[in-house]
């Protein structure tokens, strides 16, 4: 008998298999329900209206690569931005939150696949002899042991595409999650590097004033002298105490401003202020040419360009998926296993037990919930089409107004560096003629105000300029590119 069951399957299995591979095939052929996803229509100006006179990036320019900062040659700086992308807390949180999109893919993925279930339980039971059914036991006491193992698979058929829609939405999340990660670290990266340039400017400018302390000194001595000579009055030796102490409390109004910076910088790379400093530098970074690109490039050289239209292509997906809702649901399952009263027995060929067969399941009326949710869904895409638009005006906006401030600010440093020349040329005269006796130090007084400012504005507008650079530099999508970024073979794959 068994082997003429065994022969019996033997026969019967390639059919069944032919069979079960038809079914899946034309299963998974089937179409998927909802719109499918087309990019947002956005129409990008020709160029940028401040682009006269910048150069236009090329595949070999320095902004493109990934360390964009290395573009200041300064070494330091770079050692300080590679510590903020290990370390800092808020890009942690970023990438913790993009390691879940990953994970909500790998399940919607799973999804695809037969669910597998081992299932093995005793049960002790009694039944009354009043009952019903108590003639069906074969205890005199009534009470029944059994033993089950059972194994089960189930698989749902993704007929009209809710499965399929779901992974495109969860998959579109999670690049839209790596892009708001490197949105994220671009813009600290920006933050770190404009208070590493404005700590170097703060240095020179102390240095700027420990030498103007010093000749302001020089002058209170000489006006002393002349003072206890009866060449000055005694107001000469008044003022030049004043103009002495008022430099010497600039200069100690610096040491906060400073402070301020290097504790800023350290919460920025993940360390407490206290376990952190930086050491007066000679040297300012330099002011980089920034070459610009084509408006349209800015939609890939932007994470949060990127990270918009990525949400709106999950928005896509997920009115595919409240649409399907409409649709019966199919799920193929098969359980089979052993049952028995006794332990000694319970695996054998009589306590065997079986079952497979196919599962429509189909709602008929929920009152309009499916509809109001397709409603929703469509809404919500429309909602995600609007701000991506809003996004792309934004970074335009943005481009424009650092080209324009960087164009402004080098037009301003060629006439400050000639005020500062023609100040520190009526110094000298001034200086001269005082130490001759022609003027009173009244005069020497007005003409050193008139030069430290403008020694102290030149350095504040170099600032501006470098601000201003990293600012245009982050809002042309610094060294990202959604080619490198989004558009990996495996998106599972995390921007390090």
């Amino acid at each position: 008998m068994t082997d003429r069951l065994h022969y019996s399957l033997e026969q019967r299995l390639p059919l069944k298999r032919r069979l079960g591979i038809g079914i899946c095939a034309l299963l998974m052929g089937g179409c998927a329900v909802g719109p499918d996803y087309h990019t947002p229509k956005m129409d990008a100006p020709a160029q940028f209206k401040q682009a006269q006179g910048w150069t236009q990036a090329n595949p070999s320019d320095a902004i493109t690569r990934g360390a964009w900062w290395e573009i200041y040659d300064d070494p330091q700086l770079n050692a300080l931005v590679v510590k903020l992308n290990s370390s800092n807390q808020t890009v942690a949180q970023y990438e913790a939150q993009y390691r879940q999109a990953q994970a909500l893919v790998r399940s919607a993925r799973g999804a695809f696949f037969p669910t597998l279930d081992l299932t093995t339980s005793k049960n002790r039971s009694s039944q009354g002899t009043g009952s019903s059914s108590s003639s069906l036991s074969s205890s005199s006491s009534g009470i029944r042991d059994t033993y089950s193992a059972q194994l089960g698979v189930s698989w749902e058929a993704d007929i009209w595409g809710k499965l399929r829609r779901g992974l495109e939405a969860d998959t579109a999340s999670a690049q839209a999650s790596l892009a708001d990660l490197a949105s994220m670290r671009l813009s600290l990266q920006s933050e770190l590097v404009q208070n590493y340039l404005q700590l170097r400017v703060i240095d020179e400018q102390k240095r700027l004033l420990e030498a103007t302390v010093v000749a302001y000194q020089r002058s209170l001595d000489l006006t002393q002298n002349q003072y206890r000579a009866g060449v000055s009055g005694r107001d000469a030796v008044a003022q030049a105490q004043t103009q002495l102490k008022s430099t010497q409390a600039d200069l100690i109004d610096l040491a906060w401003q400073r402070a301020q910076f290097e504790n800023a910088i350290a919460v920025l790379m993940g360390q407490a202020p206290a376990d952190f400093s930086l050491q007066t530098s000679k040297d300012i970074p330099i002011l980089p040419p920034i070459p610009v690109q084509l408006p349209s490039q800015l939609l890939e050289r932007r994470p949060d360009i990127a990270a918009a239209e990525r949400s709106v292509m999950a928005a896509n997906a997920n009115i595919g998926v409240a649409k399907a809702a409409y649709y019966p649901d199919f799920t193929l399952s098969m359980n089979g296993g052993y049952s028995s009263s006794t332990f000694t027995n319970w695996i054998s060929l009589p306590n065997r037990f079986w079952s497979v067969g196919p599962q429509l399941a189909m709602t008929l009326f929920d009152g309009g919930q499916r509809g109001a949710e397709v409603d929703r869904t469509e809404a919500v895409y429309d909602q995600t089409v609007a701000q991506y638009r809003q996004t792309v005006l934004d970074g335009f906006r943005e481009v424009e107004d650092y080209m324009v401030q960087l164009k402004v600010y080098e037009q301003e440093a060629g006439v400050r560096a000639e005020a500062l020349a023609a100040a520190r040329e009526s110094l000298r005269l001034t200086s001269n003629q005082y130490k001759a006796g022609l003027i009173g130090y009244l005069d020497v007084v007005n003409v050193q105000t008139t030069a430290l400012s403008n020694e102290r504005s030149v350095l504040t507008l170099l600032q501006s300029r470098l601000i201003a650079s990293v600012q245009l530099i982050a809002a042309l999508g610094g060294g990202w590119n959604a080619q490198s970024g989004l558009n990996d073979p495996d998106p599972t794959l995390t921007e390090r």
